[in-house]
């Protein structure tokens, strides 16, 4: 790592805050803040849901997938595009059409504040951690660079500094900051990547994409492995893939929050649908790149060969010591710039309008909901830095622990997802029955991804607390949501039948009306 290295990201982490502030420029009201008065292009939109939902770890570990394995990881991609296809035209007429501010808004007009309060905080809790468990992965790459100068900064340090690059643009720019900034990072880092590339068909000897194909790396579906282990089994991609999506994209304030900020109901159908196809090509071309380093480094084991700590470190250590000055700096700033993508805003939007206006019990003024909302950016902002931290002092790279924080959403999106289709295709479902489907889902989807174990080539079905082995496999991650739903429905669904006679508010027909 070079001097010029280090000026391009430290350009890169001043610049960016100062970007967003600009581009956001005075915000005049609590929907230019959480929505940006709902004027921003499909396009923008689709490029921002695309870096939100990009983070350090993905950039890092995809090209980790192909190198030890193929490219079958693109079948996820298939079933997170069907699952789009599905939100595009369920739920988000009913946000759209609705005017609402959050995903959660929603709930409370077909069940009642209670449910929509209980969703936001699970949404607030859960985006805690996934996001601060991603803005410690961000620091990891900063503190190797920081020590090859000698400079022994501590994670804490580091943390405080990435999360402050974040406050300053989400704090005065808004959402129209963080989505025109969430689309030039992922510009920046797509055009790393194909600097990559660009370096590797360098240095690659002649036939090594024969030698590739012949090997299997390029296989993208896979119809031998077992559907309860295998992520990439072509049943637990496509129907788990889609059903997370529909979860992390319908029922996530942190993605909804920027579908809201178009201008119609077509607008952020266009923009999602597209971000589905964009994130298959994003995958490709960063399982490619995989491919690529599998034919540089002969199919070497990252840790018994190359002497790195983990496999992940592959894709780093390759764009330190290889990529020409300058190109380095560019590739690790994109990588920052795949974690920098600020959930600041929708975490703000979600406590200020499902939880903070429920608690004070009358009505607010724009000006003190404007107010409201910069004053919680800042206070989830201190939190995200404090997890972080958190996660940086009591976890050991390599520690299995940071896998358990990246599937964290397992525990609760089915049933943040089955509330929203409970309201939908139980028409007699009170607000009572929703809640108790909801904490009953997370109870047994705890049980499941923390005991439910698969033994032997048969895959046999145990009990076992343990942490998983080779032999005593976990249930495969994308059917967590799609098992969450069921349970959330089956559970409300029978609840629901203890009510004859209810209809449920008529301001649910008037949105579904409108957004018809």
């Amino acid at each position: 790592m070079r001097a010029l290295d280090v000026a391009i990201i430290v350009l890169f982490l001043v610049g960016m805050p100062l970007l967003g502030v600009w581009i956001g420029g005075r915000q005049r009201s609590a929907t230019d803040y959480f929505v940006s008065e709902r004027r921003i292009s499909w396009w923008v939109v689709c490029v921002s849901v695309v870096s939100a939902e990009t983070s350090t770890l993905t950039v890092l570990s995809v090209p980790t997938v192909a190198y030890g394995g193929t490219m079958t990881f693109l079948s996820l991609a298939i079933g997170y595009l069907l699952g789009r296809i599905v939100v595009s035209f369920v739920l988000l007429p009913k946000y759209i059409a609705g005017n609402l501010i959050t995903a959660y808004g929603f709930l409370g007009k077909r069940f009642g504040g209670g449910l929509q309060s209980t969703a936001s905080v699970t949404f607030l809790v859960t985006r805690l951690l996934a996001d601060g468990l991603r803005l410690f992965a961000t620091a990891i790459p900063v503190k190797v660079v920081l020590a090859a100068y000698g400079v022994n900064a501590s994670y804490w340090a580091i943390v405080v500094v990435l999360g402050i690059a974040m406050v300053v643009y989400s704090f005065l720019g808004g959402v129209r900051a963080v989505v025109w900034v969430d689309a030039i990072q992922m510009l920046w880092y797509v055009l790393g990547a194909i600097a990559v590339i660009v370096v590797l068909s360098g240095k690659l000897p002649d036939g090594w994409f024969s030698a590739a194909a012949e090997a299997g790396k390029f296989q993208i579906l896979d119809f031998a492995a077992s559907p309860f282990t295998s992520p990439y089994a072509i049943p637990t991609a496509f129907i788990g893939g889609a059903v997370l999506s529909m979860a992390s994209h319908g029922a996530d304030q942190l993605i909804v929050q920027r579908l809201m900020a178009t201008k119609d109901v077509r607008a952020s159908q266009k923009a999602l649908i597209a971000s589905g196809v964009v994130v298959f090509l994003q995958f490709a071309l960063f399982l490619f790149i995989g491919v690529m380093l599998w034919a540089f480094y002969k199919g070497a084991n990252p840790v018994k060969d190359l002497g790195l700590n983990n496999n992940d470190e592959l894709f780093a250590n390759f764009i330190v010591r290889d990529m020409p000055s300058g190109l380095s700096g560019f590739v690790i700033a994109g990588i920052l710039a795949a974690a920098l993508s600020s959930s600041l805003g929708a975490l703000a939007s979600s406590t200020v309008t499902d939880v903070y206006q429920k608690l004070v019990r009358r009505p607010m003024t724009e000006a003190e909901v404007f107010r409201q909302g910069r004053i919680w950016t800042v206070v989830w902002a201190g939190l995200l830095i404090v997890c972080a931290g958190l996660f940086a002092s009591l976890t050991r790279r390599g520690n299995p622990i940071v896998e358990q924080g990246l599937s964290i959403a397992g525990f609760t999106y089915g049933a943040l997802l089955g509330a929203f289709l409970l309201g939908l295709l139980f028409r007699k479902a009170k607000q009572t029955d929703a809640i108790v489907a909801f904490v009953t889902t997370v109870v047994v989807m705890a049980f499941v991804i923390l005991g439910v174990k698969f033994v032997g080539p048969e895959a046999a079905a145990t009990l076992d607390f343990s942490a998983a082995t080779a032999t005593s496999k976990p249930l495969a991650y994308p059917w967590y949501t799609p098992m969450g739903v069921l349970v959330t429905l089956v559970v409300g669904g029978l609840l629901s039948l203890r009510h004859k006679g209810y209809t449920p508010p008529e301001v649910d027909e008037a949105v579904s009306v409108k957004a018809a």
